[in-house]
């Protein structure tokens, strides 16, 4: 599989047709993790394709997916080194952040935890590396300080993660990748979702800290506001009517289609509903990350490739449904 150089990064940008003087952001839409038993058998990879060619598989019909295990423990470098060898140039991973920070030390005392994080091997996705996502529980309660201070330890370009790295514990020490390469930006997104956390002073500090507050359809659970707080958006789709399950139908996706255009091309939907009541300042363009999470059922997929159709985004890679088919028997 073709790797991309760091000159080449984002040559292939996932970006959506426009009208005449009208520029838009890179549009990736994609899936929250790959391996599900209920999308084999010819649900959405072909009947006979090994496991081990399921992300090779999805990763050319989708432009983008979200790193799932990040969450549950740290990786091997030998993993993501893996993940990058077996995609296609273009392509791009969110990481999420672990739920050892978010979940058990709450965002308190995580300095170690964060050393560890980032040099667990993520610097190995190379110019496939997109945003981080930080995914709160939804017994956490906001607690303005507790937050400013956990963003102002995110690194903000790879030189300061290889620098937040380099201060891992023993755990890693015979395992540990800490360089990241040449010089760039990186980029976070913070999901929350206790009630509390629906107050102005968030956004603010979001804006402040350039973080993006991500948009989360959630069936009702949690909170669901769309508020614009960084140079990118950032979407997860949990389901409409059943948290995981239910699909997006064709009415559903076609709004969010029209919302996404909007915020690709620098400005907000009209009837965007908001924490803040200040929209963020109109820009020439915004990058779009959009994640389908009903994973449950088969629905995922599916839903992402017709959002790519409705939004005309041409990812640019050879499609498998030809090439990963013929071989899908091949072992």
């Amino acid at each position: 599989m073709q790797r991309d150089s760091p000159g080449n990064y984002n040559r292939a940008r996932p970006t959506v047709k426009t009208l005449p003087g009208r520029r838009a952001g890179a549009i990736r839409i994609g899936i929250s993790g790959w391996r599900y038993p209920p999308w084999r058998g010819g649900a959405f990879y072909p009947k006979g394709l090994p496991q081990r060619r399921e992300l090779e598989y999805a990763s050319n019909a989708l432009p983008s997916i979200e790193i799932n295990g990040s969450f549950y423990s740290l990786q091997r470098p030998q993993s993501y080194a893996q993940w990058r060898d077996e995609t296609p140039a273009g392509f791009v991973f969110s990481v999420k952040g672990g739920r050892y920070i978010t979940h058990m030390l709450r965002l308190s005392n995580v300095e170690k935890a964060l050393a560890n994080f980032f040099a667990s091997g993520v610097a190995n996705l190379e110019s496939k590396l997109g945003p981080f996502l930080w995914q709160l529980p939804p017994t956490l309660e906001y607690d303005r300080t507790l937050v400013d201070d956990f963003l102002a330890l995110l690194p903000r370009d790879t030189d300061q993660a290889s620098a937040l790295a380099r201060r891992h514990d023993d755990k890693l020490k015979s395992r540990a990748r800490i360089a990241f390469g040449p010089k760039r930006l990186l980029r976070h997104a913070l999901e929350v979702r206790h009630e509390s956390f629906v107050n102005p002073s968030l956004i603010t500090m979001l804006r402040r800290h350039r973080v993006a507050f991500v948009i989360a359809n959630t069936a009702g659970k949690w909170p669901e506001f769309e508020d614009v707080t960084a140079d990118f958006v950032y979407i997860r789709l949990h389901g409409e009517e059943e948290l995981y399950r239910s699909a997006y139908m064709e009415a559903a996706l076609t709004r969010w289609a029209k919302r996404i255009r909007s915020w690709s091309e620098g400005a907000e939907p009209a009837d965007a509903r908001r924490i803040l009541s200040r929209p963020a300042p109109r820009a020439s363009a915004r990058d779009v990350y959009c994640y389908f999470d009903n994973t449950d059922k088969v629905e995922a997929p599916d839903n992402a490739r017709r959002l790519l159709q409705k939004l005309g985004v041409e990812w640019p890679i050879e499609a498998p449904t030809e090439s990963l088919h013929r071989r899908a028997g091949s072992g």
